[in-house]
């Protein structure tokens, strides 16, 4: 219901907007502007689709003869108490747990590719548990919500871009990312358990968090032990090979088991053409209702009036000239990503807003992709309040970013 009127509010706005442009300013080509964005929106949906048949293919693939090995039900029960705790909904040993784990660790190493595909499979096992199909279960949203927020340890994708901008140690931002992403991501749980009334005191829960916190600090310096080449080097190194050590796993875990693999593939690869089309449609309405707010000029306007509210409270802006990245990274990775060289570009990739703007990057996700594409994926309308704890980790991120960075690079 509330993305429902999230996305009628972009189109009203963009079309009031577009007329205040139109009879004051007389820019007669606003309203091609906004048509036009409409035609590039609904390519780039379908465009976006496309590009993950094959990658879903793949994953959907490899997950099938990991679930066939046993893997699946090998991981749950290594992290099932944990994960028992804050989706209480999920029996014990259900292979749902062993995707969410994949799924996680995926995102943890900056291996967006890997992590849509095996989210979308988390997905569809959890929807196997949903008594009401059209409706997100607490299982899914607090699945959702953790996935928004974008824990990350390694922003293997914004360091490679930071390099790519002439940044003298485009790692610098590790560091800044890894507090930040832990932050939104606690801040995610923290609000979704509120929700669904979990004891976040619980002892389990608590040993859990507590020694993520101290594996975080432990990675923290070890980075920091390491020249900037090197840390980029090592952080690739480690996360590809993580993920293909993974394949090998279940490869033998076929083997193991006398399943045929090759088979197995197949047939899990064969789920992957039929999410990519499921989800068009859904990525064709938030993209669009996205690009005509954009095009209409109406997300500049609220930019320059958060930057002249924190004038006006006599609070530094330098911070403003990165946050249209942060906006758009509720709703569009690619088009955050594009932002973000902008800015990079026009401020320099070593600046204050150059590093702010790749910390705030490298330490959230799409929120409002992710909610259409994951629920769009099991036929969910009904979203309860899964958009509003997504938007309180990222607003814990974007908050803590500012933070952070005038702490490290102010």
């Amino acid at each position: 219901m509330i993305l429902n009127y999230i996305w009628i509010f972009f189109f009203l706005v963009a079309f009031i907007v577009a007329l205040v442009k139109l009879i004051f300013y007389h820019d007669t080509a606003i309203f091609t502007t906004i048509v036009n964005s409409t035609f590039d929106t609904s390519k780039l949906a379908f465009d976006i689709s496309l590009g993950l048949t094959g990658v879903m293919s793949l994953w959907l693939g490899l997950v099938k003869i990991g679930e066939e090995a046993g893997a699946m039900r090998f991981m749950a029960r290594l992290i099932g108490p944990f994960f028992s705790k804050l989706f209480p909904e999920v029996p014990k040993n259900h292979p749902a747990m062993g995707n969410i784990v994949l799924n996680f660790s995926a995102n943890m190493l900056g291996l967006s590719n890997a992590a849509t595909p095996l989210g979308l499979r988390a997905m569809q096992s959890l929807q196997e548990l949903n008594p009401r199909k059209d409706t997100a279960s607490n299982a899914q949203i607090m699945f959702l919500v953790i996935n928004t927020a974008g824990l990350t340890i390694i922003p293997i994708n914004t360091m490679m871009l930071r390099a790519q901008q002439g940044a003298a140690m485009p790692s610098d931002i590790f560091i800044p990312v890894l507090l930040t992403t832990f932050i939104g991501t606690l801040a995610g749980i923290l609000a979704v358990s509120f929700w669904q009334r979990i004891n976040l005191l619980d002892r389990v829960l608590l040993a859990w968090m507590l020694g993520v916190s101290a594996l975080i600090a432990g990675i923290v310096w070890l980075i920091t032990r390491l020249s900037a080449d090197q840390a980029n080097v090592y952080s690739s190194l480690a996360g590809n090979l993580i993920l293909f050590t993974i394949i090998i796993l279940f490869l033998l875990g076929g083997l193991w088991k006398k399943i045929n693999v090759y088979d197995a593939f197949i047939e899990g690869a064969k789920e992957g053409f039929g999410v990519a089309i499921r989800i068009i449609p859904y990525l064709v309405a938030i993209l669009v209702g996205i690009g005509v707010f954009r095009a209409s000029g109406a997300m500049d306007y609220l930019i320059d009036a958060i930057a002249y509210g924190f004038h006006g409270i006599g609070l530094g802006t330098e911070f403003v000239p990165a946050l249209p990245t942060a906006v758009m990274k509720s709703f569009s990775g690619s088009a955050a990503n594009g932002l973000m060289v902008e800015t990079m570009q026009v401020y320099g990739a070593d600046s204050f807003t150059g590093k702010l703007v790749s910390t705030m990057q490298g330490s959230s996700d799409t929120t409002f992709y992710i909610l259409a594409v994951y629920f769009g994926s099991v036929g969910i309308r009904r979203t309860r309040y899964a958009l509003a704890c997504g938007l309180i980790a990222d607003l814990a991120s974007v908050v803590a970013a500012i933070l952070i960075a005038y702490l490290f690079f102010g």
